[in-house]
């Protein structure tokens, strides 16, 4: 029996997990999330990883599109919805459903969301 807890995406969630060490190492706390997004968008270019930024989807209500859609931060290898945040507090209950709904929207299984605000680094894992 393996310690090692399964979820989707390990592999995938752990790549994109690894570049957001680099680019906490690299900026540090305190700066507004369109920087950090930046720094995401360069480690997948450099890497040659699949991204969309700022990905946009409708919402469907019966047979219509409604007008406000859902934007996420990014989705990367076209199955990972990533998320980033900078605030200064603890990552809050909106952010969650936030996420939840990107993930039921995109039809992905996993997200990631990533607070580069706070002293203490943090990096939550949503499963759908």
């Amino acid at each position: 029996m393996s310690n090692v807890k399964e979820y989707p995406l390990q592999e995938e969630t752990g790549e994109i997990i690894k570049y957001a060490y680099e680019i906490r190492k690299h900026l540090g706390l305190g700066l507004l999330e369109v920087v950090y997004k930046d720094a995401f968008e360069y480690e997948f270019k450099q890497n040659g990883i699949f991204y969309e930024r700022e990905k946009m989807y409708d919402i469907r209500y019966k047979s219509v599109i409604l007008p406000h859609r859902f934007y996420a931060d990014f989705v990367v290898f076209d199955k990972v919805i990533l998320e980033v945040k900078a605030k200064m507090y603890e990552i809050d209950d909106n952010d969650f459903a936030q996420t939840i709904n990107y993930l039921q929207i995109s039809k992905c299984k996993i997200a990631l969301l990533i607070n580069f605000g706070k002293e203490k680094f943090q990096i939550k894992r949503v499963i759908l």
